[in-house]
């Protein structure tokens, strides 16, 4: 038998039983904050509401704590920011590019490696080519890595490489000479 809404009544109904979400729950409280923000609720009121919010567990549940505000109080202030996605700065190339330089150089290294192992050389002009490779093969690891650090600390707002000795540092302590009467 349906109710004076006909058939919507009925869905209605069921679908004040089905059990809530945790985003149901924190919608509800964001209309909540609407409704304080706009002087509907006190304080209080937005305090035990809310709570009673993240304990709901039926869309009944949280109509009653809603029913006495008006429908369209969402649109009445400015739309929830999401949080920006972690994106790289354009300044990362710089590390980017370096990286692609080390996994260059380490393919070029581990081939020639590969090769004569493979090849079982024992001529001496392999072997120092193979240190020569390898040597080359570090001090671009080595420079690599120095660019990628300067480039990270460099986008740090409010942090600094910290200055060595003598040159002013927070550790170390100045001291004035005392200037008295010349004789």
């Amino acid at each position: 038998m349906a109710g004076p809404g006909g058939e919507g009544t009925t869905g209605h109904a069921d679908r004040a039983r089905l059990r809530v979400s945790d985003a149901d729950r924190e919608q509800t409280v964001e209309v909540l904050k609407a409704a304080f923000v706009q002087g509907r609720v006190t304080q209080d009121e937005l305090d035990m509401r809310s709570g009673q919010a993240f304990t709901a567990r039926t869309y009944a549940d949280l109509a009653v704590l809603t029913a006495d505000l008006p429908a369209g109080i969402t649109q009445a202030r400015p739309p929830r920011q999401r949080a920006r996605a972690q994106t790289r700065p354009p300044g990362d190339r710089t590390v980017q590019k370096a990286l692609r330089i080390d996994a260059a150089a380490t393919v070029v290294m581990v081939g020639a490696w590969t090769a004569a192992l493979l090849a079982q050389a024992e001529n001496s002009a392999v072997g120092t080519l193979l240190i020569a490779v390898t040597f080359t093969w570090f001090g671009i690891v080595i420079l690599t890595g120095s660019v990628m650090l300067e480039s990270r600390l460099q986008k740090r707002p409010g942090r600094q490489i910290p200055p060595g000795p003598g040159r002013g540092g927070a550790g170390q302590t100045h001291r004035r000479l005392a200037v008295g009467p010349s004789e």
